[in-house]
């Protein structure tokens, strides 16, 4: 019961006092699951955000789910998810049912401009921590590389081009060389 306990309030904390979704959220989530409550490794923590991305729904609630369910089984996955959705549903319904004109307000207008920049800076600690712990290969290095480049070209340059075609093409490069070269051996179980 005590964990189940820790996983609501340990989501919601992150949940109440994270602006700018599941991006901003990340070193929340690391910080607190990985160095403080050490309930899933640096690697672990950078494979559910990868894997996160690329599953439907927000990042920070796959990562909470899967969190939950590592600690707890499904119950686990259940609490972790409505400790990280509740307060900011809780939040918007009040919002939204007590102000009519909640951005109109001067000084919640000037709050929200400050949140923005606090919400990239998240982001950008969130980004630099995961290139500071991905492999040292060139490969990975190169994808990342070019993934960026060609972001911020479609960006500044206003191109037609959806980011999950790019993460798409990453992904069959990467695969396609994972393929050509072999699958490295993997730590423990069963080896031909």
């Amino acid at each position: 019961m005590n964990i189940l306990l820790d996983l609501f309030l340990t989501f919601a904390k992150i949940g109440v006092f994270t602006f700018g979704g599941g991006y901003a959220m990340i070193s929340m989530i690391e910080n607190n699951c990985v160095e403080r409550k050490k309930w899933i490794t640096h690697d672990e923590m950078m494979n559910v955000t990868v894997i996160a991305e690329s599953t439907p729904g927000p990042i920070a609630i796959n990562a909470a789910t899967y969190v939950g369910y590592k600690q707890a089984g499904f119950i686990g996955a259940v609490i972790a998810t409505l400790g990280i959705v509740l307060p900011s549903f809780l939040i918007i319904f009040a919002i939204s049912s007590l102000l009519d004109h909640f951005l109109e307000i001067t000084i919640i207008a000037s709050a929200f401009k400050g949140i923005k920049v606090a919400v990239g800076i998240l982001i950008l600690d969130a980004a630099i921590t995961m290139i500071k712990k991905m492999h040292k290969k060139l490969l990975p290095r190169v994808i990342m590389l070019c993934s960026f480049a060609a972001m911020m070209l479609i960006n500044i340059f206003a191109w037609n081009f959806s980011s999950i075609s790019l993460m798409l093409i990453a992904s069959v490069v990467s695969l396609t060389i994972f393929c050509i070269k072999g699958a490295p051996e993997q730590k423990g179980g069963a080896k031909k």
